[in-house]
């Protein structure tokens, strides 16, 4: 810098670069954390964000078309139903617990549905609350013969599934499919777009200005109970990663018919759920229940309530994942595929950092979780692939999140944190 400058522009450059050392140091610091955490295990959504642009990156090479803004929107449209029961399996695997009958229940509400509104003549809304009524009654059913006999979750939802399955087969008769209206308001959930550009680009700035509000308001009561807090410049970078990625996807859903009403949906679903697992009481109980379940009931946490609670959200949330899977089809769903949704709304939950072990996970982690296998599914779709290795590549997926959960789980131990 010459020292004939004036002091204004001495004063000018020496804010640009303190405000540019200081961002800086923010990406030195997030790369030193993120280094940190692959040490322990915990990739976090970092790591699943990095192998979703592989896979987008891979598929694109074998396939121009794979990127387009339809493609996308398919994507983004394809993947609810599926990703509803995954938001559900959050809470069950944050207990350390699973629940192997959401594909039969997804299943079963369908059918529920199906009969009410075309057999019986129940109005649609009505007949879709009913049938996720039905999901709700089936996992409290579960959920509290696994909280009142001890029998492994497992066990009882394996016969759930077997049982729900059948009796979907014998409410579906010999048609083995039934058909409701499709211009009704569960076969319009996967085909409404909310058109004007306006939408999915004020969702993008909502959803950008909550996070930094959030992020702020949490420092601020951090700071104020002394307890270490993030940097303003840390909380400014993820708000404008975050304001970078939202807004590109909602220029690409622009591109092609706007933002699809499924995916909103979908989005409210996991702010909501949460909301309800991380920042309530009730959330901190789950968790609780996950890490130390002795430990939490001499607490005075009522644990028989807060298992056979959330054996209802995911028997819930299955039933709302059939209504959306039911949806483009505008029938119900075939029984032979539920245990196809089971290990994919699995492998999504487990992909995105919800862990078998229980105590972790968050509904975003399987946000993105969905979003990696709908992705792989949509590209061996349109690369032509054999719909039998469908199968085996979502097996793969699953086994591949459950040895990543459970070399985590060994590095954490490894240093103390588990």
């Amino acid at each position: 810098m010459s020292r004939s400058d004036p002091p204004e522009s001495r004063s000018g450059r020496d804010a640009v670069l303190h405000a540019a050392g200081r961002y800086t140091g923010a990406l030195r610091r997030w790369g030193i954390r993120l280094k940190a955490d692959v040490q322990r295990g915990e990739l976090g959504r970092a790591g699943v964000a990095v192998g979703l642009v592989v896979v987008w990156l891979v598929f694109q090479a074998f396939n121009s078309h794979f990127l387009s803004p339809r493609n996308l929107s398919s994507i983004s449209v394809d993947m609810v139903g599926t990703g509803m029961l995954a938001l559900g399996l959050v809470f069950v695997l944050a207990l350390g617990e699973i629940d192997l009958s959401v594909g039969s229940v997804a299943g079963l509400a369908t059918v529920v549905f199906a009969r009410l509104n075309v057999d019986t003549g129940v109005p649609e809304g009505l007949a879709a609350l009913l049938a996720v009524l039905t999901g709700a009654a089936i996992g409290a059913l579960q959920g509290f013969l696994h909280a009142r006999s001890g029998v492994p979750a497992y066990v009882i939802t394996l016969a759930g599934l077997l049982g729900w399955y059948g009796l979907t087969l014998y409410l579906l008769g010999a048609s083995g499919t039934l058909d409701f209206d499709d211009t009704g308001l569960v076969a319009s959930l996967a085909t409404s777009y909310l058109g004007n550009p306006a939408a999915a680009y004020g969702l993008a700035a909502v959803a950008t200005g909550a996070f930094l509000l959030t992020c702020l308001r949490s420092r601020r009561r951090r700071r104020a109970a002394g307890m270490p807090s993030l940097a303003v410049s840390t909380i400014v970078l993820r708000a404008g990663t975050l304001a970078a990625v939202a807004f590109a996807a909602a220029g690409v859903l622009n591109a092609f018919l706007g933002l699809p009403v499924a995916l909103l949906v979908f989005l409210a679903a996991a702010v909501v759920l949460n909301y309800l697992l991380r920042r309530m009481p009730y959330g901190r109980k789950v968790f609780a229940l996950g890490s130390a379940g002795e430990a939490a009931r001499r607490a005075g946490i009522d644990v028989t309530r807060v298992r056979v609670s959330v054996f209802v959200i995911s028997g819930a949330m299955a039933a709302v994942g059939g209504l959306f899977l039911a949806s483009p089809t505008a029938s119900t769903i075939q029984p032979s595929s539920s245990p196809t949704l089971l290990l994919s709304a699995l492998a999504a939950a487990v992909l995105g950092g919800a862990s078998l072990f229980g105590a972790r996970g968050t509904t975003w982690s399987a946000f993105l979780g969905i979003l990696v296998i709908q992705s792989i599914a949509s590209g061996v779709a349109l690369l032509g692939i054999q719909a039998a290795l469908h199968f085996v590549i979502t097996a793969g997926v699953l086994l591949a999140a459950v040895l990543i959960d459970s070399t985590s789980r060994r590095a954490q131990r490894a240093h103390g944190l588990a």
